[in-house]
């Protein structure tokens, strides 16, 4: 799942609550709804808000069911199902029982042995999970049934799915379709030939969180969405392949921005990637875009990497719902996300079956 950064008007990714200030050792920025502020070595949990009615103005506006230029119909919310159940005996994370709002951990998950077998463990069955909810992914499926699916997996694994409570969201799983750069909530919207979406799994197992998401297509694709998703597909897999212990963390915001540059798409800057392991969201903060930010990887460290791309506006717009973040001139926006864990010999992708 990703962390945000700042606002205003721009957004960040990941899970969180109420306003919060977290200081953090390496740069900035974290989930549900932190806040990234350049220049500033901190992260802080914003509020939920509404953009001050920019939301309703930019949303309620598209009146005309189909987008400039486009054949493709505005994403428009669907009406959400009831909170599914997860069984007693299942652990939950801290902060589902708890009622303070999540928080940002400053402390970098650098795992002995057992935490290295837990996290394996945990990461394979996001990637099993996500593989299975990438099968049902077809025209005429809604969003909501593939949570029910994914909840149902998680489950029977005896696993708890991490998002379901994270800061109020009542999903299992985010589903962020065309538009939607993340935090897509799952409802009753049926998915149609031509669509993207993408599908982001957190489970957590044995007190170990693994986190993936891959944006699918949906039917027959046209070659412009192909492209942006094959173009993120590979920045993701090119930061993978520099990480190492030692190797400065700005170095995958650098990669990225040259793997993008060559496509000319943008890079959303307001959500990032982010320490995972025992806590959902820890440092290090990794941003997706080229920055100064220091610190660097650890021998036996787990972090996420997850660069969203878009065709048009890199500005996000939050809805109403205060999780779904969408581009601000409906633009496609495409993601990718691994679990990872630094090895002597570089880094080791937790999150693949």
């Amino acid at each position: 799942m990703v962390a945000p950064i700042a606002i205003q008007p721009r957004i960040i990714s990941s899970f969180l609550g109420d306003c919060l200030f977290i200081q953090s050792t390496s740069f900035h920025a974290l989930p549900r709804f932190f806040r990234y502020t350049r220049g500033r070595n901190h992260v802080s949990m914003l509020n939920s808000r509404k953009f001050s009615g920019l939301t309703n103005l930019l949303f309620n506006r598209r009146t005309i069911e189909e987008l400039p230029n486009s054949k493709r119909k505005c994403l428009r919310p669907g009406k959400v199902s009831p909170h599914r159940p997860v069984p007693a005996h299942i652990p939950r994370p801290p902060y589902v029982n708890s009622k303070k709002p999540p928080g940002f951990a400053s402390r970098p998950e650098v795992h002995d042995n057992k935490g290295i077998e837990c996290m394996k463990a945990s990461g394979k069955l996001a990637a099993q999970v996500l593989q299975y909810a990438g099968t049902l992914i077809k025209p005429g499926i809604t969003t909501d049934e593939i949570d029910e699916a994914v909840h149902q997996m998680i489950i029977n694994n005896g696993a708890y799915p991490s998002p379901l409570g994270y800061g109020r969201f009542p999903k299992s799983v985010c589903t962020s379709v065309n538009e939607c750069i993340c935090h897509g909530i799952p409802d009753s919207r049926v998915l149609e030939d031509g669509d993207i979406v993408n599908i982001d799994v957190t489970v957590y197992l044995n007190g170990y969180h693994g986190d993936t998401s891959t944006t699918y297509f949906v039917g027959d694709v046209d070659e412009e969405a192909r492209n942006l998703v094959k173009v993120t597909k590979e920045c993701l897999d090119n930061a993978i392949s520099i990480c190492a212990p030692g190797v400065e963390f700005n170095k995958v915001g650098k990669t990225i921005h040259i793997d993008k540059h060559k496509h000319h798409y943008g890079v959303v800057q307001q959500f990032v990637g982010h320490g995972v392991g025992r806590v959902f969201h820890s440092d290090p903060v990794i941003l997706h875009f080229r920055n100064n930010g220091q610190g660097r990887m650890l021998l036996n460290q787990t972090f996420t990497i997850e660069p969203m791309l878009t065709i048009g506006s890199i500005n996000p717009i939050m809805w109403d719902d205060n999780w779904t973040v969408v581009t601000e001139d409906g633009s496609l926006s495409a993601q990718f996300e691994h679990t990872l864990l630094i090895t002597e010999n570089g880094a080791e992708i937790l999150t693949q079956c």
